[in-house]
């Protein structure tokens, strides 16, 4: 008896095993660093790049959209782009040094908006932007009377990026709660036994990963999902998983 459990369990477990190494979407998504600050420093950037194209058509209503476009790409070319990175870097790496986070990944998105919050983006973009106005200038690169209407009207456009990153945090912390919403409805359509409700819900979980801050805490719930999903979806939609399936499956993750 005790052979033919073993047995079983292995064919279990192998079953499990060949379906994780055939994921492609969430089970082999992981938490590094790397991909964490490559994330961060990409939706940042991208955010703060929508900011300035609403603050210099709002303080240069005069000037044809081209020449806005035109402005924006001189003060990002001759060293705005630098002054962005390096205040999104810095202001990461204070908020892992607040919470004294070792393993140099944060845990969670609060951490995230400490960090924004607290650790100088604004301050250290105004900088910048008050250097490539005065290096521009002298160069010849942007008309005096351009650059000085953006330095007097430089708040409007720390301003908006500061709504713009606010908006992009609010947005990752409801991206995490449709994640928790989709995977209580999954867990509801399992008990309904409704597979093609669950295709659904773990299609709207695969996607909504996709524009969230890699955060192991939310992965880690969706591995367990995926690995119990497509043991069912494998075997044909059927629902009617023995514990022990159920169990490996989500120690898979």
């Amino acid at each position: 008896m005790e052979l033919e459990i073993g047995n079983k369990t292995n064919q279990i477990l192998d079953k499990n095993l060949n379906i994780e190494n055939n994921i492609g979407n969430i089970s082999s998504l992981t938490v590094t660093k790397e991909n964490q600050n490559q994330f961060l420093q990409s939706t940042l950037g991208k955010t703060i790049n929508g900011a300035l194209d609403i603050g210099l058509r709002w303080i240069l209503p005069d000037v044809i959209e081209n020449q806005v476009i035109e402005i924006k790409d001189a003060l990002l070319q001759n060293g705005l782009k630098e002054g962005i990175n390096k205040a999104i870097e810095e202001a990461m790496e204070f908020g892992k040094s607040a919470f004294g986070i070792v393993t140099g990944k944060f845990d969670n998105v609060s951490q995230i908006q400490t960090a924004v919050k607290k650790g100088g983006i604004i301050d250290t973009i105004s900088d910048s932007l008050d250097s490539v106005l005065n290096f521009t200038v002298k160069k010849d690169i942007m008309p005096r009377t351009v650059a000085s209407v953006i330095r007097s009207s430089k708040n409007t456009l720390l301003d908006s990026i500061q709504n713009n990153i606010g908006k992009t945090m609010t947005e990752q912390i409801r991206g995490i709660e449709k994640i928790d919403k989709y995977i209580s409805q999954w867990n509801g359509y399992l008990k309904q036994e409704d597979f093609i409700g669950m295709e659904r819900e773990y299609q709207k979980i695969r996607e909504q990963l996709k524009e969230l801050v890699p955060l192991e805490q939310t992965l880690k719930k969706a591995r367990e999902l995926e690995n119990l999903h497509l043991l069912i979806r494998n075997r044909g939609g059927n629902l009617n998983l023995a514990q022990e399936e159920m169990e490996l499956a989500r120690t898979l993750t």
